[in-house]
C-alpha cells in the first residue's frame, strides 16, 4: 500500500447524495487529498480498478448494489483502507460492514472534523503495514515477533478463548518467510517471482514449483479445508493472496 502522506492521499468517494458529496469533496480538497467520485458500486469498482485509491469513503446505500457488495468485490483483490458512511445505525449493519471488510464506520450525520481524522488514522495505519504482528484468521493465530502459530480445537471459538484448546503448530524456516510475506500484504496480489526473490534471490525467479510445494504444506497446517482454501489463496498464473 503507498506510503503517501495523508494529507496528500488519493481519496474514492462512493456517494449518491450529491449535497454530501459535493461537501466531502470540498473538504478533502481543501486539506490537500486528491479526490474521485462515484455515485453507483459498479462505478467506483470500476475507477478503484483503473485507479487504486489510498481510502475508500462509502455509503452503503447504493443505487445500484448495496455498499457490503462492493466492499466484498474491493476485498478480493485489494486491501485498501475502507471507511463506511452510513444512514444505517443498527448494530447489525455494522457488524455486516465490517465482516465484509470495512476498517471503520461513521453513521450519518457526522461530524467533518470527525470523519477527516478518522480517515487520517486510517491512513496512517496503513502507511505502517509492517508494524503488525499478529494476525488471527481461520482457527489460527500467527504471532511473527515471537515466531508462534496456535491453532484453536473449535472452529466457533475465537481468539480470546485460546488455551488449552489451542495447540501450537510447527512451521518450516521457509514457510515462515512465505507466510510473513504475505501476511504482511492482506488482501493484495504477492506475485510468484516476488515470493521467489524474497525466500531464495532473484536466482531463483521462475522456480514456481517451490512455491506450490511450501503452500501446501502451509495449507495442510493452516487451513480448515486445504483443498479448498478460505485465506491462504492461488492466483493462477499470476502468485498468491492472503485473504483476512
Amino acid at each position: 500500500m503507498s506510503s503517501t502522506p495523508p494529507d496528500s492521499a488519493r481519496v474514492l468517494i462512493v456517494e449518491d447524495e450529491p449535497a454530501l458529496l459535493r461537501a466531502l469533496q470540498i473538504n478533502l480538497r481543501a486539506r490537500g487529498y486528491e479526490v474521485t467520485t462515484s455515485t453507483a458500486g459498479s462505478q467506483a469498482l470500476a475507477e478503484a480498478a483503473r485507479r487504486p485509491p489510498d481510502a475508500v469513503l462509502l455509503d452503503l446505500g447504493l443505487p445500484d448494489q448495496d455498499g457490503t457488495d462492493v466492499i466484498r468485490q474491493l476485498r478480493t483483490w485489494t486491501g485498501v483502507p475502507v471507511l463506511v458512511l452510513s444512514g444505517r445505525a443498527s448494530s447489525g449493519d455494522k457488524i455486516g460492514a465490517l465482516d465484509a471488510g470495512a476498517d471503520d464506520y461513521v453513521t450519518k450525520p457526522f461530524s467533518m472534523e470527525e470523519l477527516i481524522a478518522r480517515l487520517r488514522a486510517l491512513l496512517r495505519r496503513d502507511a505502517h503495514p509492517s508494524s503488525r504482528q499478529i494476525f488471527s484468521f481461520g482457527r489460527c493465530t500467527v504471532d511473527l515477533a515471537a515466531r508462534t502459530v496456535v491453532r484453536r480445537a473449535a472452529a466457533e471459538a475465537s481468539p480470546a478463548d485460546e488455551g488449552e484448546d489451542a495447540v501450537p503448530v510447527r512451521l518450516t524456516r521457509t514457510e515462515w518467510r512465505m507466510l510473513e510475506v504475505l501476511l504482511r500484504s492482506p488482501g493484495q496480489l504477492v506475485s510468484a517471482n516476488r515470493l521467489l526473490t524474497e525466500l531464495w534471490g532473484p536466482a531463483a525467479e521462475g522456480s514456481t514449483h517451490y512455491l506450490r510445494f511450501h503452500m501446501a504444506g502451509l495449507r495442510r497446517k493452516l487451513e480448515d479445508d486445504p483443498p479448498r482454501p478460505r485465506h491462504l489463496l492461488t492466483e493462477p498464473g499470476m502468485g498468491y493472496r492472503y485473504q483476512p
